[in-house]
């Protein structure tokens, strides 16, 4: 890339809007709506998995049989059926991300203590009463940490896309930047999928927050319960510490601490 500085800040300035506004939104585009997609498939399914347990072997290697399968191939594959548009890289990237939802699905919803299943039952809940306002809240942090890799893995994978000329920040990565051998679009296209994916990953533990509040006591609780211990601690060692002053020939008495040392000077 010859003697050019990594980073041209006129460039920035001069493209803020377009490449480099609309290829963002692009990303954005091609990112979310796959990891919407595949959370709407991977909840009914997960949910079958976790009710008829001889399902999730089949639909386990299912999954991950597609998961292994080279996005770009994915790519030109779906290119006669769905042409130059964005579900040529929707359809694969929703695909991928089953691999990741559905076992967090299914393993959020094993989860459930059989007690708070019985208690539910006992307060006469229905079957699908119990899974959206009893089952499906105990199981949200195990989803949404499943949703946090596959968010990051889609913004990531979205890049690809560019190959088959749809766009996203990919297009300034390798089109912009390697074929012209320029590195400023480059430097911009990755930073700005790290920043993206950051900002997604904040999102949802924001939304994990807002949809378990209960948690927030048990961190509370877990922290004091810390600190107690801590501060016992403490003040143990701050014993020991005056003890050793006194065992040591010469040292202040074990009233010194009180008298502040007057019993010498008399």
């Amino acid at each position: 890339m010859g003697d050019q500085p990594l980073v041209r800040w006129d460039w920035i300035i001069d493209n803020i809007g377009d490449p480099i506004g609309t290829r963002l939104l692009e990303h954005l585009q091609l990112s979310l709506t796959p990891i919407l997609l595949g959370l709407l498939i991977a909840l009914p399914v997960g949910i079958a998995c976790a009710r008829w347990r001889s399902l999730y072997p089949p639909v386990f290697t299912g999954v991950n049989v597609i998961y292994a399968i080279p996005s770009i191939a994915l790519f030109f594959l779906l290119l006669p059926y769905t042409s130059f548009s964005p579900w040529t890289a929707i359809i694969p990237l929703a695909l991928y991300t089953l691999a990741i939802l559905v076992p967090n699905v299914v393993d959020g919803l094993n989860q459930v203590p059989d007690h708070v299943r019985q208690a539910a039952t006992a307060m006469g809940f229905g079957p699908l009463r119990r899974l959206v306002q009893v089952e499906l809240p105990v199981a949200v942090p195990v989803i949404i940490a499943g949703l946090r890799i596959a968010a990051v893995a889609t913004i990531s994978m979205v890049s690809i896309a560019s190959l088959v000329g749809l766009g996203g920040l990919g297009q300034l990565i390798l089109t912009d930047g390697f074929r012209r051998q320029f590195s400023t679009p480059i430097v911009v296209g990755i930073v700005l999928s790290v920043v993206l994916a950051f900002l997604v990953d904040g999102l949802l533990v924001l939304l994990q927050r807002r949809l378990t509040p209960w948690t927030r006591g048990r961190e509370l609780g877990a922290a004091a319960r810390t600190a107690a211990p801590a501060s016992a601690r403490d003040r143990g060692a701050a014993r020991t510490h005056r003890g050793a002053a006194v065992a040591e020939p010469g040292g202040p008495g074990p009233d010194a601490d009180a008298t502040g040392g007057q019993g010498e000077s008399t």
